[in-house]
């Protein structure tokens, strides 16, 4: 089974640590817009990542990727079978996938893939005001959203904490941390999500990547 595309994407990160806390074991294969084998243009005919292939089947599309693995392996249980909390857990989908990402895009690009990948100038006055404006709009809804057990949905870790986590991640790369000390109680609880192996062995070869294209 093979997922195309690039971790430093939230969405494909997002398959990845769903496929890794399932236990589906996948391939990762580098692709992106333009770039990537003829598999995963079949599989993403407008070059969107993540793009899955298994067998001959083939799929784009976080969200559908992840409702797959969920499907052919439901144990543990990530996307949660009660419906308030399964409702819950795709609202928070939903607000990282959107919400997050209309203001990480920004950050990103500009600070990151224009200037290193693309060698060229970013919108530097976008990413200023998406980080120091719009973003801390979310982090103030989220600090207040943040339950005591660490987890958004059932107490338990789900598909919710996955999605939600996986923006602040590559926002790390863009010199945009969360404040510990005015969101103390998020930051917490992306530490938490962060140590936990699906994420820390994916972070860990994307820093050592980000490091080399300084």
């Amino acid at each position: 089974m093979i997922v195309y595309g690039s971790s430093l994407s939230p969405f494909v990160r997002k398959a990845l640590v769903f496929a890794a806390e399932k236990q589906i074991e996948v391939q990762q294969v580098q692709a992106f817009g333009t770039a990537g084998p003829p598999e995963f243009f079949q599989a993403s005919p407008f070059g969107k990542i993540p793009a899955l292939q298994d067998g001959d089947f083939l799929l784009s599309d976080s969200t559908a990727i992840v409702t797959y693995f969920d499907a052919l392996k439901p144990d543990p249980n990530l996307i949660p079978l009660e419906p308030k909390a399964r409702a819950r857990t795709i609202w928070w989908e939903e607000f990282a996938d959107t919400v997050i990402m209309a203001q990480g895009q920004k950050i990103f690009f500009n600070r990151v893939v224009a200037p290193r990948f693309l060698k060229m100038a970013g919108d530097a006055q976008a990413a200023d005001t998406a980080a120091e404006i719009e973003l801390p709009k979310l982090l103030d809804y989220l600090e207040g959203q943040v339950p005591a057990s660490g987890f958004l949905v059932e107490d338990r870790f789900t598909l919710a904490d996955i999605a939600v986590a996986s923006p602040f991640a590559t926002l790390r790369y863009a010199d945009c941390p969360v404040d510990c000390d005015r969101y103390p109680k998020t930051a917490a609880y992306l530490t938490a999500i962060f140590a936990r192996p699906s994420f820390a062995g994916l972070l860990a070869r994307e820093e050592a990547f980000i490091a080399r294209t300084a």
